[in-house]
Order: structure tokens, then C-alpha cells, then sequence
């Protein structure tokens, strides 16, 4: 019969296997925040951090960095990324730096089986081809995030429904955010334009014009409207950030979600959207049959 203390040092060494070991390429803003995220998690270690080849952070120590010391992992550069990663050995890597080094990134994770949590921007549909084709060549996790966030996740999911319902009336999506963003429009809004295009094609309208308007001002953290014009009425369906700390929400949840898994995946299957319409609707129905009884 185990001792107290046995039984002890058995949960504390249980707890230290399930922490997920996670690693963080881009520490700009929005990285800041999804470090400091990581270091407040209980189920999550942070091992990696890792900064652009020239940048001024190369060398620091991350907890300087965030203002704590909550850690001592101390910060690398991408041109030694096969390195860091071989000796922190990370569960999975948050990826916000930008598009061509993404690409990069993914072949040398994926080789390393490496699971990945993606939040860059500006990918052209070639490269989101090119992720979904390392992921199953590999056989690594991948979640593709842009819209990172729950709030633009239910826009997408209004907005695909709203094709799907008013197919026959006019789309436009307007996105704005901060004057030195540089992908425009941002990937969030083109991803926006692929839903309503999706529900414009289940209800069997092609090729109908989805135009975005994209402006680039001040210290605007992120906003989408998506505007539904009718001849006779208008709808408006629209999100904003107040600050960057709801990405580091959401990338928190995509890591819990890749963990140990294979495939590609968007932010859609990690929130579980799909089950969460399908029971609105079996609901509906159920109130439905219950009324008629």
C-alpha cells in the first residue's frame, strides 16, 4: 500500500507529464500576449521563444521581455529554429510571424513532428494549400487560425447562414485595422468572403461579387462588418477587438485542441461550431414537435 507521500510524488509527476510543452515564434504585440497567456496556464509549459534573425530581442531573456520572471527560457532566432527545437523538444509551436517564414517553419516542425497553432496573415490560397499538403505528408497537427478569435468566428458562422438564408441580396465586407498592418485585406476578411460564398452556393448562387473594403488607420485593433443589403432593408453583422489579449485566448484554446493530434484544422473545429448549430437546430425542432403535440 502506497505511502501519502508516495501517492504524492505520483500525482506531481502525473501533472508533469500532461503539461503540454508549447514553443512561440513572433513576439510582437500579439505574441507578448500569447506568451504571458502560456506562462499563466497550468497545463502548459512554455520552452521555446523565438524572435525574426535580426531582431533586438535575440539573446533576452523572455520573462525581461514580458516584465515577469516567470520563466527563464531565453529567446532565439528562426535561422536556428531546427536547433531550439531539438533540444526544448515542444508539443506544439504558435506561430505568428508572416507568411513566407510560416511556410518555412511548417516543413522543418512537421518533419520534427511538431503540432502547429498558425496566426499569420496574409497567406495567398497556394500557401494554405501547401500547409493543408505538410500536415497530411507528415502526418503533424496544424490548425490554421487567422481569425483566431471566437467573437470572428461567430461572424463567419452568421455570415454563412445569412448567404445561405438572403441569397438574393448584396454582400460587402468592410475591415479595418491598424495604419501599419500590412496584408490588406486581412486574412480574416477573406476568409469572411469564403463563407458567404459557401452559403451563397448551398442555397445555388455562383459567382456572385463579394466586395472588401480595407482601411488602414491609427492603432485600430481589428474590425469586420459585413454589410447585407436588400432592395427594401440592410443588415450589418460586425466584430471588434479591443485588444490583442483575445487572440492569446483563442490560441490558448487551439493548442489544447492539436495537442496529440494529426490533420488540418481551422478555428471552426476547435470551437466546435458545427455541433453547437446542429443543436440549435435539433432544439428548434424539438420545440417544434413539442408545440404540435
Amino acid at each position: 500500500m502506497m505511502s501519502i507521500l508516495e501517492i504524492f510524488l505520483v500525482s506531481v509527476k502525473k501533472e508533469v507529464i500532461d503539461l503540454i510543452k508549447v514553443g512561440l515564434i513572433g513576439l510582437g504585440k500579439t505574441g507578448k500576449y500569447i506568451a504571458e497567456g502560456i506562462l499563466q496556464q497550468d497545463n502548459m509549459e512554455m520552452v521555446a521563444a523565438i524572435c525574426s534573425p535580426n531582431s533586438k530581442k535575440k539573446g533576452m531573456n523572455l520573462g525581461e521581455l514580458l516584465g515577469n520572471f516567470k520563466t527563464k527560457v531565453k529567446i532565439t532566432t528562426s535561422d536556428e529554429l531546427q536547433a531550439t527545437i531539438f533540444k526544448t523538444k515542444p508539443d506544439v509551436v504558435v506561430d505568428f510571424s508572416n507568411p513566407q517564414a510560416t511556410i518555412k517553419n511548417a516543413v522543418i516542425l512537421s518533419k520534427m513532428k511538431v503540432n502547429m497553432v498558425i496566426g499569420t496573415t496574409g497567406f495567398s490560397k497556394e500557401d494554405i494549400d501547401k500547409l493543408q499538403t505538410i500536415s497530411y505528408k507528415f502526418k503533424n497537427g496544424i490548425v490554421y487560425a487567422p481569425n483566431i478569435t471566437l467573437g470572428v468566428n461567430v461572424i463567419m458562422l452568421l455570415s454563412n447562414i445569412a448567404a445561405t438564408i438572403l441569397n438574393n441580396y448584396d454582400f460587402q465586407i468592410i475591415e479595418m485595422h491598424y495604419k501599419n498592418k500590412k496584408d490588406s485585406p486581412s486574412g480574416t476578411a477573406l476568409k469572411l468572403s469564403d463563407e458567404i460564398e459557401h452559403g451563397l452556393q448551398i442555397s445555388g448562387v455562383q459567382n456572385k461579387p463579394i466586395p472588401i473594403s480595407s482601411v488602414r488607420a491609427g492603432g485600430v485593433v481589428g474590425k469586420h462588418k459585413v454589410l447585407i443589403i436588400g432592395d427594401e432593408d440592410r443588415i450589418e453583422i460586425s466584430h471588434e477587438s479591443f485588444s490583442k489579449k483575445a487572440f492569446s485566448l483563442g490560441a490558448l484554446n487551439a493548442v489544447n485542441y492539436i495537442y496529440k493530434k494529426s490533420g488540418y484544422y481551422e478555428m471552426k473545429d476547435v470551437l466546435n461550431l458545427k455541433k453547437i448549430l446542429h443543436e440549435y437546430i435539433d432544439n428548434l425542432d424539438n420545440e417544434v414537435l413539442s408545440s404540435q403535440i
